[in-house]
């Protein structure tokens, strides 16, 4: 419990940190929060009137005390523009995470279909594997061989092995931006399929469930390339140990070794890549939302950033560092509840 409240403390000290260089470098762009408000036509008597009434006359210290204390107490404080700030969270960040949950739910559920299939078809399909246990057993089917469907799905299975490797790298290292832009380019344009742009209903979010087929698309597929190559290696690994090779040579099947004797020794791996896929699906969907024109938090801080706006900006990433805290938090308790027993 002790080394869990320690590591809850560091990350809070980490994101107080990050709030706190959110604050300077917002500062630290061209322009003016009060001329952004008032227009460019502002005289410099009433922009110096607007700075004083938004308090930015003041040392930034002191100004990043008084946003952080009253988010302490749940104020997160008003825009420059006059909305509270905590309405304005309330209206956009649902959307937003209904966006990113979708994706990360694609990204866990394909990821671990592909990447046990994948390691399956390397260390523990009899034959095709690297698992020194899978060779000695010699139960290979196309050895057998005389059936030719089976020849040919042995060839499919290969073919796709071999596939899976560049894709899943091509995957993971494309931007989200640009896996939106082919996205829209191929079935909004293209095909037709898919609507390119979101409208919202009279609740705010999408107005039908298809315009979030793409923008899900846009962040699951990055992550889905990612998160595939470490299930899969992390169950390679885990397949090494001496007694997986055990139950191969016992006749078990595959697919029972690698849920019951495999899969919970990869486990605190593959949990540590999906905690830390969060942040990345929250930061991708800022940029997915301006694309799509998706009505969530990426517009409002894309709007912030150009009024300078700092105290909407730090109070988005104060939400996202909130909700990145809190599902590594959840990581922590698998991780641990998995290497129970193991230490």
């Amino acid at each position: 419990m002790i080394p869990f409240a320690r590591l809850l403390v560091r990350r809070i000290a980490l994101l107080i940190a990050l709030l706190a260089t959110v604050f300077v470098v917002v500062d630290l762009l061209p322009g003016s929060t009060a001329r952004a408000v008032l227009g460019r036509d502002a005289t410099p008597e009433r922009v110096a009137a607007k700075e004083r009434e938004l308090g930015l006359d003041r040392p930034l210290p002191e100004r990043f005390w008084s946003w952080i204390s009253g988010v302490l107490t749940g104020d997160f404080g008003s825009t420059a523009r006059g909305r509270s700030i905590n309405e304005l969270l309330a209206d956009k960040f649902p959307p937003t995470l209904l966006l990113g949950g979708l994706a990360l739910v694609v990204t866990v559920v394909v990821s671990l279909v592909l990447g046990a299939w994948w390691a399956a078809r390397q260390s523990l399909a009899p034959g095709v594997g690297v698992g020194p246990g899978a060779v000695t057993a010699g139960v290979v089917p196309a050895r057998r061989g005389a059936d030719t469907l089976r020849r040919s799905t042995a060839v499919i299975r290969q073919s796709t092995v071999r596939i899976l490797q560049p894709a899943t790298t091509v995957a993971a290292a494309i931007p989200e931006f640009v896996v939106a832009t082919l996205l829209i380019l191929v079935f909004a344009l293209a095909a037709g399929w898919l609507p390119a742009v979101t409208i919202t209903d009279r609740s705010g979010f999408p107005a039908s469930p298809d315009m979030l087929i793409l923008p899900v698309l846009a962040l699951a597929i990055p992550q889905i390339g990612w998160n595939t190559r470490v299930v899969r290696a992390a169950l390679v690994d885990a397949a090494q140990a001496p007694h997986v090779e055990s139950t191969v040579l016992d006749g078990i099947s595959a697919r029972t070794v690698l849920v019951r004797h495999v899969l919970p020794f990869a486990l605190p791996t593959i949990v540590a890549s999906f905690a830390t896929t969060v942040g990345m699906v929250l930061g991708g969907s800022l940029v997915v939302e301006t694309i799509f024109n998706y009505p969530g938090l990426g517009a409002v801080l894309a709007g912030s950033v150009a009024d300078r706006d700092v105290s909407v900006v730090a109070s988005v990433v104060a939400l996202s560092g909130a909700v990145i805290m809190c599902v590594l938090a959840v990581a922590d308790g698998i991780r641990a509840w998995s290497l129970r027993g193991h230490g």
